[in-house]
Order: structure tokens, then C-alpha cells, then sequence
């Protein structure tokens, strides 16, 4: 159990021992620093410790945000202050140096907790303080500040603040107006039962896999049933984050799984819409994988962006003031956020067309969408990215450089090869081409001749640091080549069953390139070497996918990416589960894309 030590004499009349026991601490009392030293060496090692100053006013959510938010090592609010365990050594360094200036016989008037919060700011520690608000959280000096700091606590309702905080500041427009305004409700029902956000997550995943198999039926009722549980499953979706914020429940199993299950939650349902036309006689593999391949796409150059940017310096440009501009016209941000397709109105339309058309109009209208929303997108952010002046560190380089997922052959080449070819987007562009006229050549051994020029340009690609303006488009563009090689390939191979095993294939591809981009979030860095090396990199996949292409039949073929597609999934899933729930994972408490 968590211990809280109040520091000072009992004030009449306070909630403060009560609030901080509400909150699961055991709370112990130290009338002076000397005796806050003696409680914090006895506390649990193992456990979170907090100070807090007897004399404390304030709401219990401005405690609750202060003192139990997993997510950061030191966090304080105005009279308080708490250390997990890897910080407890930070905070009996910084008490034990009050203790000794003097302030170990008596506590001096101004707030031992915020002193200590003072001296740990010195040592340089990275303390976190939460953002209150209309919530207060205060420590009066006098009878006068005490009793206007309790009417100030009156006058603002804690349990309103803490519904309002567990959604998110920044949502699309479906989700804030017609999603967001019940399921904070649905939140604090699951609060009060005691779920956690994980079941909630697994919640969502289980009933949008039922209603992939509604849709899978391809009858009517099935396809109406299919967008209603998809709705459901968004909005359990929107709940297990704000449950989360809610509770403050947040871990690191818990982002991952809401990360990677927002996606087979969606590439999912494109299958089960899929084999829901083929069973009215209408084969719509083709689009279902092209869905799932522009998606992909769309996120990774998300991905590349924010990486490339993510601590640049002199990061500044006009697109990005004009976008600021737009901003404060307030029906230009809405319109902005609907136009990109977030998950929620993209859901949203996919319930709906399920509900009352056909998977090819689903397909057709979510693939015109959606690239329409990619155009969008990708040309602000090269629009961006030409007029700002800002220069790139080299964990953005490197963080790009995972991205690309270059594997032995790459490596290979550029070690090999002492000729530079020009600058890594133009030639990573350039073998992407050559490699698409020859997939969609039509001669058997083309593909293969363009994979090998697309491998060497991939080790070309990466020969220096990914720090041009535009380098971030170098992980899109080779997955864009990859996920559209199969694609072709399989179309072209024109039997049953080779699509939908390329749907299998780019599927466990594309999870393995969102467990990187998740890793790199949490700063671990790439996934290990040999996995890399074992699923071949997507120069060294690309160039055996098309090898198989030339030299089987088309049945045989399909095997192929059959037996590909469970070999990568299997080495992908076994390492990143390994992974995920081990001790060292990283805390990655990412908000993913805008619901």
C-alpha cells in the first residue's frame, strides 16, 4: 500500500487524512521534517511515498492527479508531493538536506512538501505538475486564506472537473458531439464497478470481432447488425481511454493494447465485409486489402512526421502559422478534423454504409475518402516541411531510419556499394517506381528484376542520416511498395484464396511496423536486430514474395503467402507480446490519432 506522510500539526476540521486514504494511501502523521525522514525510510520500498503539508485545501481529484498518476516518476500540486519507487532515492536525498538545514526540529511557515519540490527541481529531476485548472489545491498561511480557499473548493464541483478531464482535449467531430457526451458516463459506471481499462479495451475488440462475423454472413440483418456493433465498439473505445483519465489507470500493457487492437478491430471488420460479399457472390478482397494498405499508409506517414519533428529545433513555418490562423475560426477546426477521416467518422461511415448498402459501395466510398484524406494530410505536411526552418537531431534521423525496416539484403548493398546514387527520397522514390512498372508489367520475371533494383535502393536510401526535409516520406514510400506488391501480385495471380492470404500477409506486416512505431514512442528504440532479420526486412520480403510470384503456379502461390503470412505473424506476435508485458517495456501513454 502507498504511504502518505502529513507534515505539521492536525488542522481542525480538515479532509485531508480522509481524502488521501480515499485514495488508497496509508496515511501516517510527522510533525516535523526530522520525523518525515524517519516515516519515509520505513515506508515500502517498493511502494509509491507522498508529502503532503497537513494544512492543505483543495479537491480530491487535484490529489488524485497530483499524487497518483502512474505515469510520472515525481509529481507535485501546490503542498504535496510524490515519488515512485524508481524516484524514492531523489526524495530522501532532497528530505534529508532539509533536515539538516534546519527545518529538522520544527517546520518552517512555508510548505516542507514544496520546499522539497524546490530542491528537487535543483538536482535537476524532472518533476511533473499536473494542469488543475478550476481545481484548487492550495496551502494557507492563515485563518483568512483557509476559509477563502474552502469556499473557493465549494464553489467548483470536483466530480464534474474529473468527468470533463476524461475526455480528451482534442477529438474529431464525431466523437466530441455524439459520442463523448454519454460515454464519460459509461466511464465512471465502469469506475465504480472496479473494471479496469484493459477489460473494457478487450471489451471493444470482442464485440467489434462479432460484428466482423454479422457482416460475414452477408445477409441483410447481418450487415444492419454488423454497423450497430461497430458503433458499440467505438464508443467502448472511447471509453476504456477515458476510464483510464477517469481513474487514472493507466499502464503500459493497457496503451498497447488500445493501440494495436484499434487496428485488427478495423482490419478485421474489412475481412469479415469481405467474406460477407464473397458469400453473396461479389469478390471484394481486392478493395478490402486496399483499404487496409492506403490506412496503413496514412498512418505511417503520421508516424514519419511527428518522428521527424518530434524535438527539431527552430521547428517553424508559415503553412503552420496559417494552420494556427485557421484555428481560430471555429468552424474551420471541425471541418479540418472531418475531412482527414479520423477513426471516429471513419467507423462512423463504415457503420453506416454496412448498414444500408453493399462492401463494394463500403469499400469504394471509405478508399475515396480516405485517400482524399491522405492527399490532404501528406501535402500540408510537405507544404510544412518546405517552408519551415528547422533542423533535425539525430534520434529523429534514427527513429526514421527503424521506421524504414531495412533488413539484411539493404544492409548488404549499402555496405557493399561505394557509389552514392543522390539523395535518400529521390532514391527510395526511384525504386519504388521502377519496382511498380514492373508489377504491373504483366511479364512473369519482371517483378523480380524490379524488386532487386528496389533492394538496392532501399540500401541506397539509408547510406546517410534521414535528415533532409522531406526524408520522412522514405518509411511511407516503402511501405506503400511492399503492401502494394502483394497486393498486385495477388490480384494478378486470379485464384481463390490469393488475396485473401495477402490480406493475411500485409496484416502481419503492418503489425509489426505499429509495434515499432510504438517502441520508438517509448523510446526502446527499434525491435531487436534479429527480428528484423528473421521476417527479412520489407526489401528482402518484397523481393521473396516475387520470386514466389515467377517461379510457382498460382495455387501454389497462394500457399505461399499463406505459410508467409503465419510465419510472420507468428514471430512478430511471439516477440512483441514478450515484449510488451515484460517489467522493461516502456510507458508509452500515447492518445493515438484524434478519435
Amino acid at each position: 500500500m502507498p504511504t502518505a506522510i502529513v507534515t505539521g500539526q492536525p488542522v481542525p476540521g480538515s479532509s485531508l487524512e480522509n481524502d488521501l486514504r480515499s485514495l488508497g494511501f496509508d496515511v501516517r502523521v510527522a510533525v516535523d521534517a526530522a520525523e518525515a525522514e524517519t516515516l519515509l525510510a520505513a515506508a515500502p520500498a517498493g511502494e509509491r511515498v507522498a508529502l503532503a503539508d497537513a494544512r492543505f485545501v483543495g479537491h480530491p481529484h487535484a490529489l488524485r492527479l497530483g499524487l497518483t498518476d502512474p505515469r510520472f516518476p515525481l509529481s507535485a500540486i501546490p503542498g504535496a508531493v510524490t515519488a515512485q519507487p524508481e524516484a524514492r532515492q531523489a526524495l530522501t536525498r532532497a528530505v534529508a538536506r532539509e533536515t539538516s538545514a534546519g527545518g529538522g526540529t520544527a517546520l518552517a511557515v512555508d510548505s516542507l512538501a514544496d520546499r522539497i519540490v524546490t530542491a528537487l527541481d535543483t538536482d535537476g529531476c524532472e518533476v511533473h505538475r499536473p494542469e488543475l485548472g478550476s481545481l484548487v489545491a492550495a496551502v494557507p498561511a492563515d485563518p483568512q486564506a483557509r476559509n477563502e480557499a474552502r469556499q473557493a473548493v465549494a464553489a467548483v464541483d470536483d466530480e464534474a472537473v474529473r468527468l470533463r478531464s476524461a475526455v480528451k482535449s482534442r477529438d474529431g467531430f464525431f466523437t466530441t458531439f455524439f459520442i463523448s457526451p454519454y460515454s464519460r458516463y459509461v466511464a465512471r459506471w465502469c469506475a465504480r464497478r472496479g473494471l479496469t481499462p484493459n477489460q473494457v479495451t478487450t471489451a471493444s475488440l470482442l464485440t467489434a470481432l462479432i460484428a466482423a462475423g454479422c457482416a460475414a454472413t452477408g445477409t441483410r440483418g447481418g450487415f444492419v447488425a454488423a454497423g450497430v456493433l461497430l458503433i458499440a465498439s467505438f464508443v467502448l473505445d472511447c471509453t476504456d481511454g477515458q476510464l483510464a483519465r477517469y481513474a487514472l489507470k493507466y499502464s503500459t500493457l493497457g496503451a498497447w493494447l488500445d493501440a494495436t487492437f484499434d487496428r485488427a478491430k478495423e482490419y478485421a471488420y474489412y475481412a469479415g465485409l469481405a467474406l460477407g460479399a464473397a458469400r453473396g457472390g461479389d469478390d471484394v478482397w481486392a478493395l478490402a486489402l486496399g483499404a487496409m494498405v492506403l490506412q496503413t499508409c496514412r498512418h505511417v506517414v503520421d508516424f514519419s512526421f511527428n518522428e521527424a519533428n518530434h524535438d527539431a529545433t527552430a521547428n517553424t513555418s508559415p503553412t503552420a502559422a496559417l494552420s494556427d490562423k485557421l484555428d481560430s475560426v471555429g468552424w474551420t477546426v471541425w471541418v479540418r478534423r472531418m475531412i482527414v477521416l479520423p477513426i471516429g467518422e471513419r467507423w462512423a461511415l463504415i457503420a453506416v454504409l454496412t448498414a444500408a448498402t453493399t462492401p463494394r459501395i463500403t469499400f469504394c466510398v471509405l478508399l475515396v475518402g480516405c485517400a482524399f484524406a491522405a492527399t490532404y494530410t501528406t501535402a500540408g505536411r510537405v507544404l510544412r516541411s518546405l517552408t519551415r526552418k528547422a533542423r533535425r537531431t539525430d534520434r529523429a534521423a534514427r527513429a526514421l531510419a527503424d521506421l524504414a525496416d531495412n533488413g539484411p539484403l539493404a544492409s548488404l548493398v549499402a555496405r557493399a556499394t561505394r557509389a552514392r546514387l543522390g539523395a535518400p527520397l529521390l532514391v527510395a522514390a526511384a525504386g519504388t517506381a521502377v519496382l511498380a512498372a514492373a508489377v504491373l508489367s504483366g511479364v512473369t520475371w519482371a517483378p523480380v528484376a524490379g524488386a532487386v533494383v528496389y533492394t538496392v535502393a532501399a540500401g541506397q536510401a539509408l547510406y546517410r542520416p534521414l535528415k533532409g526535409a522531406l526524408d520522412w516520406l522514405v518509411p511511407p514510400l516503402f511501405r506503400f511498395a511492399e503492401y502494394g506488391t502483394v497486393l498486385v501480385l495477388a490480384a494478378e495471380a486470379d485464384v481463390n484464396g490469393a488475396l485473401p492470404a495477402a490480406f493475411g500477409l500485409v496484416a502481419a506486416v503492418a503489425y509489426h511496423h505499429y509495434d515499432t512505431v510504438y517502441r520508438i514512442r517509448g523510446n526502446a528504440g527499434a525491435p531487436p536486430a534479429w527480428l528484423v532479420r528473421a521476417i527479412g526486412g520489407h526489401e528482402g520480403r518484397t523481393l521473396l514474395v516475387c520470386v514466389l510470384a515467377a517461379v510457382l503456379t498460382a495455387a501454389q502461390f497462394t500457399v505461399a503467402l499463406t505459410v508467409l503470412a503465419v510465419a510472420v505473424a507468428l514471430v512478430v506476435l511471439v516477440e512483441s507480446i514478450r515484449f510488451w508485458v515484460s517489467a522493461g517495456a516502456p510507458a508509452v501513454h500515447d492518445e493515438g490519432e484524434p478519435a
